[in-house]
């Protein structure tokens, strides 16, 4: 490792960003006067590599089988001594965050770049790429609207999405040499990261484990529920759970958004789950880092 994610809109630039970060990278090891860089291998996933037409974002289920192939051609390129590259929307918070937390697992970094491309200018190229007969590339107008739409810009204040590198549209480059000191050690080892007991796999899922999961994060929603009930028009707020702390944002929360991120939640860890001593723990922080 470490994991670099791209994320943009449809149609604003992120391939040919990441053959700029790989040209760079590449080079860097090749050049570079450190002997353990020369051990450092470059990995590229992308849906052209996957073979995942554009389609396959129109609808839930095969996005959903998108995804899972991502997810695990991601898992068999990490390694300490591997760099690897996800090129594409990565436009959803929760895929995000269940990326983080594979890279955390293993123990190394994660960082993203955000393709700042304005949505008039990604439009425009788009309808350019789908004029052009002499390529395939572009979205349908209706799917690249609804992914707009969809998309869940980073946010370099959650843990997940940090580092957060911006590339404007205007800019020649990305910022190569931030991106390599932030996951690259200064005596060429990629950074290691301890994982924590919130991202270590169980070794062995209990029996009842979808049950804990699922009582649980549903206590928990409920102890928010019955204390914005108690205390009506009132903003932010913090909600104890033991002694734990939900920091309530200035809008409350709706049931169908704290059962939305619930539902999130869940879906992340039914396989790779956290322990079940720190599932409470671990829920209320994904509720804090999504909701501020």
């Amino acid at each position: 490792m470490p994991l670099i994610l791209l994320s943009g809109y449809p149609s604003s630039g992120k391939t040919h960003r990441a053959a700029q970060l790989l040209t760079d990278l590449r080079t860097r090891i090749s050049c570079s006067p450190i002997s353990s860089h020369s051990r450092l291998t470059v990995h590229h996933i992308s849906d052209e590599t996957l073979t995942i037409p554009r389609d396959a974002y129109r609808e839930a289920r095969t996005e959903k089988d998108a995804r899972a192939a991502a997810y695990s051609a991601v898992k068999r390129a990490l390694g300490r001594e591997a760099i690897v590259v996800l090129d594409g929307m990565n436009y959803i918070k929760g895929w995000r965050y269940q990326l983080w937390c594979e890279a955390k697992a293993m123990g190394t970094g994660c960082c993203v770049i955000h393709i700042g491309t304005p949505i008039a200018t990604a439009r425009d190229i788009n309808t350019r790429l789908l004029a052009d007969p002499t390529t395939d590339a572009g979205y349908a107008e209706d799917l690249f609207e609804n992914l707009i739409f969809r998309y869940e810009e980073p946010n370099g204040m959650t843990r997940w999405d940090s580092p957060l590198f911006t590339v404007p549209y205007e800019d020649e480059v990305p910022p190569f040499e931030a991106i390599w000191e932030a996951m690259v050690e200064s005596d060429g080892k990629t950074k290691v990261v301890r994982p924590n007991l919130a991202t270590v796999l169980a070794p062995a899922t209990a029996s009842d484990y979808l049950y804990e999961l699922d009582k649980a994060t549903q206590e928990i929603l409920q102890a928010v529920l019955e204390w914005q009930k108690d205390h009506p028009g009132e903003s932010g707020g913090e909600v104890k759970v033991g002694e734990l702390t939900v920091e309530l944002p200035a809008s409350p929360l709706a049931l169908p958004q704290l059962q939305r991120l619930r539902r999130q939640y869940i879906s992340l860890n039914r396989q790779n789950g956290v322990a079940v001593g720190r599932i409470r723990e671990s829920f209320v922080g994904y509720l804090n880092d999504s909701v501020q």
